[in-house]
């Protein structure tokens, strides 16, 4: 059965090992993103499923990414540093680390950390079917990757379709492009941000949305859901 592909940040300075624990994480299924500094960690957050944070950066301290990022959201976090003093772990989660790591590490058991992290923040299925919205007139059923309007299948490409899933998964909610970009390609550059708008303009054009009711445009920002879920 396949599923939407979880993206994991990795905050490291120092590209051998970014490199090291990208390979292991690739080969575990997640895609990945990568930031050498606590401005680029920040940067991409919001697209990221789990974040794997080295506490010692160039430009700021990790704890102050960690603090930053809990004030707004939940994203789940395995923190990485040299300090392997119980002290600093406490520390570490009581600024709401899900989990702690200690260099050096085994990468195998980082992965096996980040499954364990993200099965208890990402539930499970309930089996309830595909998640409806606008009163049935739009399906998305996420477990056999099938996207329904008004009865029609739509047969979409893997990014559209976890494009359509992210925008889906919080409805309302407005994401800018980058963010949309983190969340639907393994690697992201910022030159390539603009592509999301192909990428949304064929959607809409499969979808039947015109003129956009569905995938709305936020000028300035990104892009949202414009239906609410059924209830």
């Amino acid at each position: 059965m396949e599923t939407v592909q979880r993206t994991v940040l990795v905050v490291e300075d120092e590209p051998k090992i970014r490199a090291l624990v990208r390979s292991y994480l690739e080969r575990g299924g997640y895609g990945v993103l990568e930031a050498a500094t606590a401005a680029r960690a920040l940067e991409l957050a919001p697209g990221a499923d789990l974040m794997i944070l080295d506490l010692r950066l160039p430009d700021r301290d990790g704890e102050d990414v960690a603090r930053q990022v809990r004030a707004t959201t939940a994203l789940p976090i395995i923190m990485v540093t040299a300090k392997a003093d119980e002290s600093q772990r406490i520390a570490g989660l009581r600024l709401g680390a899900d989990d702690y790591v200690a260099k050096p590490f085994s990468p195998r058991e980082l992965v096996a950390r980040v499954d364990a992290v993200l099965r208890r923040a990402m539930p499970a299925s309930d089996g309830a079917g595909p998640a409806s919205f606008g009163d049935g007139s739009f399906r998305i059923d996420t477990e056999q990757r099938e996207v329904w309007v008004r009865e029609r299948r739509v047969t979409l490409t893997r990014t559209e379709f976890d494009l359509l899933t992210t925008l889906a998964a919080r409805p309302g909610r407005v994401w800018s492009r980058l963010q949309l970009m983190a969340r639907v390609q393994r690697e992201v550059y910022e030159t390539d941000e603009r592509t999301i708008d192909q990428h949304v303009k064929n959607l809409r054009r499969k979808l039947g949305d015109r003129p956009p009711r569905l995938v709305l445009t936020v000028p300035g920002v990104g892009y949202k859901l414009g239906m609410e879920r059924d209830a």
